[in-house]
């Protein structure tokens, strides 16, 4: 039988703002709703569209089809590249087999993406900071293979070496924690001088946000509840950093459903936020299923204004404009009657 744990009197929420959904974020299930809006099912999605198991599992319902690789779409038919960008040889694999492609890649990470070329064409040696095996390193690093080394947290410095120290510049995943970023960084520098920074910060505004709401209200939080998905890198770094500003525990989840009871023994103030491919719906839950048991008080903790909006993909905003038929050469279904 289960019990529920004894709580403290004065129970209270804390929660983040800004939390959850980005502008890359919004932009990308968009273009995927729209693709399918106009075009019918399936709309072939490579790679999950954001990394969120409530998002993915909406859009399957809607006709959606997640593959890895683009050899796993028909020819002919279309495919949305996920907000984690990709490399240039996927472009050209889908050129091969003659699919239409909607790039939802997120435009801070096409920042990145062009950073990379330019500073290749004036052949620096760059050091991507990020995480191995993570889409958008694999998409950033596919921009200039001959050129970037990834360089995976401060421990991993020490392998580093460079053809010029006078020509070394570092980008990194936009999705990082800032303080470890700049931990690398500051490892990377005493080894490397001379090293360059980017013209701009590559960790997004986004992320920034969210991981200084959390630091804020770390401090005074006993627990601090993630809303987010095992998969993502922003969602994970989030309690770190929760972690990191004071908090007893956090924990991430992906439902309410999943939070264990247990965890709220002895515990006050709950810290509630989400990373950034999180819809409002998710968090919702997780505050009623804590209202049920007593954390009824919620205060919201605001560290910042967002008012960001991206554009649809150039490739969807002209078909949308155009409402017509798109010749067949170019490999797009008509869109389905209703």
């Amino acid at each position: 039988m289960t019990t529920t744990p004894d709580l403290p009197a004065g129970k209270r929420v804390l929660l983040a703002a800004p939390r959850g959904w980005c502008a890359g974020v919004d932009r990308a299930v968009i273009a995927v709703e729209k693709a399918l809006e106009q075009y019918g099912a399936p709309i072939y999605v490579r790679h999950e569209i954001v990394h969120n198991k409530y998002v993915v599992k909406t859009l399957e319902k809607k006709g959606a089809i997640f593959v890895e690789q683009t050899e796993e779409v028909p020819p002919g038919n279309i495919v949305v590249f996920s907000a984690h960008g990709v490399a240039p040889t996927v472009h050209e694999e889908a050129a091969e087999r003659k699919l239409a492609t909607i790039d939802a890649t997120c435009p801070l990470v096409t920042k990145v993406h062009k950073e990379a070329v330019r500073f290749a064409k004036e052949d620096y040696d760059i050091l991507l900071i990020g995480h191995e095996g993570h889409e958008e390193v694999i998409g950033t690093s596919g921009e200039a293979p001959d050129h970037i080394q990834l360089v995976d947290g401060p421990s991993d410095v020490a392998n580093v070496e460079v053809r010029d120290e006078s020509k070394v510049v570092w980008l990194s995943q936009t999705t990082l924690s800032v303080d470890e970023t700049m931990e690398t960084v500051d490892a990377l520098k005493e080894k490397f001088p001379q090293l360059i920074s980017p013209p701009s910060d590559d960790i997004c505004y986004a992320t920034q946000n969210r991981q200084l709401a959390v630091k804020q209200m770390g401090a005074e939080a006993d627990l601090v509840i993630v809303v987010g998905s095992r998969n993502s890198s922003n969602s994970k770094r989030l309690v770190e950093v929760a972690l990191g500003a004071g908090a007893k525990a956090s924990y991430l989840v992906d439902f309410a459903s999943e939070i264990d009871e247990t965890w709220l023994e002895g515990v006050t103030t709950i810290g509630v936020t989400a990373g950034a491919s999180v819809p409002e719906v998710l968090v919702d839950d997780v505050l009623q299923w804590l209202a049920q048991r007593g954390y009824e008080d919620v205060e919201t903790v605001k560290t910042a204004d967002e008012s960001i909006a991206f554009s649809l993909p150039k490739e969807l905003r002209r078909n949308l404009r155009a409402e017509a038929t798109v010749n067949s050469t170019q490999a797009i279904r008509p869109r389905k009657e209703s």
